[in-house]
């Protein structure tokens, strides 16, 4: 009789201990996500001296491999890399500054855009009684400053990041290129001996599934940029080439990119087109030429290490997107690549690196 009774009296702290186990699991999930929303600047930071570190790592071994001290090789390629970086943000802002002077001419088209379809939604539906039609707006403010005020106090937000990400990631950078070997060591030590060759195994395979990514990702975007920029030239749009940027960097973030890209060239067009075809014949251009890169050029130029599946990808642009803002968008697919490796080399956690992979 007791013999039978005994199953019952194990099986109960067992579901207990499962249950304990999940919860914490979940605890732990939600730490490290506040961590990452509250410590944006920090985590951002740190990511994008990885991946700029795994990028500069074949050009500095190469001129070590010249005689060249390892690092004498890291400070020049970071010289490098702030030269070119410079060199393209003073460009950027010469053609920022005369689209600036221009804006009061496409201000005022999107305004008037702006009303015609505000008057025709309140034509369709208007039961706001007559005396509630300036509530909102407060007396002789200009809806123009209320727009630049909004803007500013959400980037006061991000200045933070930006200022460590423009001090701290030069630094991390060179760090990181020249002590390599002694961080390498130092990373397997953290482990114990039985597990350093499959930690290991799975550094090698996260360097070069980013490095891949990162170097593909640069020569798709200068393609992009390239083809945009004709396409603009041809159609004869004002500020083709900064407009071309533009699109070339919105092609980094998949799906949305391609249709986001459409509105700096909309906005321009204003200024010279006013039928829908020939607003259709911008979306066609851009959307051929997004398609064709991601589809066509990125498998050949990137490859397929990254192995991540549309749905993979989506979430992990909607989850980034929302805990970072436009850096979530951008650094969602190395991220989400990361992790898929990390799940591939660690044998509890592969059949989420499979549905990753898709």
């Amino acid at each position: 009789m007791s013999a039978i009774e005994t199953p019952p009296s194990t099986s109960g702290p067992t579901v207990r201990v499962a249950g304990a186990g999940f919860s914490l699991r979940i605890l732990a999930a939600a730490i490290i996500l506040l961590f990452f929303y509250y410590a944006a600047g920090v985590v951002i930071t740190m990511l994008l001296s990885i991946l700029l570190a795994y990028f500069l790592d074949p050009a500095v071994e190469l001129l070590e491999r010249m005689r060249l001290p390892r690092t004498v090789g890291a400070m020049l390629m970071v010289l490098l890399l702030i030269a070119v970086l410079g060199a393209v943000g003073y460009g950027v802002s010469t053609r920022m500054e005369d689209f600036e002077a221009n804006w009061p001419k496409y201000g005022a088209l999107l305004r008037q855009g702006a009303n015609t379809v505000e008057n025709k939604i309140g034509g369709l539906v208007d039961e706001r009684p007559s005396g509630q039609s300036g509530a909102t707006q407060p007396p002789g403010e200009r809806p123009e400053a209320a727009i630049v005020r909004s803007l500013i106090f959400r980037g006061i937000g991000n200045l933070y990041a930006l200022v460590l990400e423009i001090t701290f990631v030069p630094f991390l950078v060179f760090f990181m290129l020249a002590g390599k070997r002694e961080l390498w060591h130092g990373t397997l030590q953290l482990f114990p001996a039985s597990k350093r060759t499959q930690v290991k195994e799975t550094l090698e395979d996260l360097r070069d599934v980013l490095r891949n990514y990162l170097a593909g990702m640069t020569l798709l975007t200068a393609i992009v940029i390239a083809a945009s920029s004709a396409f603009f030239w041809f159609l004869g749009l004002d500020y083709p080439i900064l407009t071309g940027i533009v699109s070339g960097v919105l092609n980094m973030v998949p799906y949305i990119g391609t249709v986001v890209a459409w509105l700096p060239a909309f906005v321009i067009a204003l200024a010279k087109w006013h039928t829908i075809g020939q607003f259709a014949l911008i979306a066609a251009g851009l959307m051929t030429i997004h398609i064709l890169a991601l589809n066509f050029v990125a498998p050949q130029i990137v490859g397929k290490r990254v192995q991540l599946n549309a749905v993979a990808i989506t979430i992990a642009l909607l989850f980034w997107g929302w805990v970072w803002g436009g850096m979530g968008l951008i650094l969602a697919i190395p991220i989400t690549a990361a992790l898929r490796v990390i799940c591939d080399h660690t044998e509890s956690w592969r059949p989420v690196g499979r549905w990753l992979s898709g």
